[in-house]
């Protein structure tokens, strides 16, 4: 038996049996799911009602993820699933689907921050930045700097996530349909949320 995506076989909200008026048609097929998983890039076209195309991601290593508060998007490369609200058996998997909270490499947004604000991060407490030799910097650039250190201000939790070398972020493309795996870094009251809900589990 086929995929459906009619309900015309389910019963009626009271329970009632729904009469059979018409078979199943083409327009109202579905499609196993994608079941994305982390490797190698391996995607493949699904040609869809009207001509159109599919892009059914079955492994993916890599996406663009966004900061949000500091405007800056960075390709990266996933390393694992740590949570989905909808189901265990995804984190179990590792399947990569719209939604789920992975891990990300951090070091393409750290070394952007620190070239853009000439600050040292994700030190661990108790360790001094390690001396490097000092690059020349023309004095436009060190007063464009000073200036964004005016306003500068990083998470504590995120810090902590930097000296790991690893950031949590979330998927909000989807894999499965576009083909790619793209989200954002996950900040603020939405990662303090996270990390409680991953704690309790």
């Amino acid at each position: 038996m086929g995929i459906t995506r009619t309900g015309r076989m389910k019963r009626r909200e009271t329970g009632g049996r729904r009469a059979q008026f018409r078979k199943k048609r083409k327009f109202e097929n579905g499609r196993p799911a994608a079941m994305t998983k982390i490797g190698e890039k391996r995607v493949a076209t699904v040609r869809c009602r009207g001509g159109n195309l599919k892009f059914r991601a079955l492994r993916l290593e890599s996406g663009n993820f966004s900061w949000g508060t500091e405007v800056c998007t960075r390709k990266v490369r996933v390393l694992d699933v740590s949570y989905n609200a909808s189901n265990n058996e995804l984190v179990r998997t590792k399947t990569l689907v719209k939604g789920a909270i992975v891990v990300v490499d951090a070091h393409p947004f750290k070394e952007w921050y620190e070239s853009h604000y000439g600050v040292k991060i994700g030190l661990k407490k108790g360790q001094t930045a390690p001396a490097e030799e000092e690059v020349k910097k023309s004095d436009h650039v060190q007063r464009k700097i000073a200036a964004r250190q005016k306003n500068r201000s990083l998470e504590g939790a995120l810090d902590h996530q930097f000296a790991s070398g690893r950031l949590l972020a979330k998927i909000t493309s989807r894999p499965g349909q576009s083909g790619r795996c793209d989200g954002y870094i996950l900040e603020g009251p939405e990662l303090a949320f996270y990390q409680k809900m991953m704690a309790k589990k």
